[in-house]
């Protein structure tokens, strides 16, 4: 199992990871604050959407790309790369979960943690 860090870490790798997001012109961008919720998964969950497969590849590229270059983290663990519908990047006590547009409302994954403290993001 990957060695979980400082929840300070958590709150700055978010920081940098919607900052990825928005180079790449991601969409409606979210954290979850999941650190008070009794059996969370981890520390946050950052969200966002796109209206291609392209971007939301670009989107995960960059994100991988400022967390390796400022951090030296990379993703404990990543999927979605196949179809590009939804990509996940695991970093432990964050995720970020980077959806086509249509696949982000199917889902609803902000509805399923409704009792964290959501903050908004502005898009670039």
């Amino acid at each position: 199992m990957a060695k979980r860090k400082g929840k300070e870490n958590s709150f700055h790798l978010t920081e940098i990871a919607v900052h990825g997001i928005q180079e790449k012109k991601g969409q409606d961008i979210v954290t979850l604050d999941l650190r008070n919720l009794k059996n969370a998964v981890s520390d946050f969950f950052v969200i966002c959407n796109a209206d291609s497969g392209t971007q939301v590849r670009a989107i995960a590229d960059s994100v991988e790309f400022e967390l390796e270059k400022t951090l030296k983290e990379d993703a404990w663990h990543k999927e979605g790369f196949e179809n590009s519908d939804w990509i996940i990047l695991d970093y432990v006590n964050v995720v970020v979960h980077i959806f086509k547009t249509d696949k982000r409302a199917f889902y609803g994954v902000e509805d399923l943690w409704g009792d964290a403290e959501i903050k908004l993001h502005q898009s670039a």
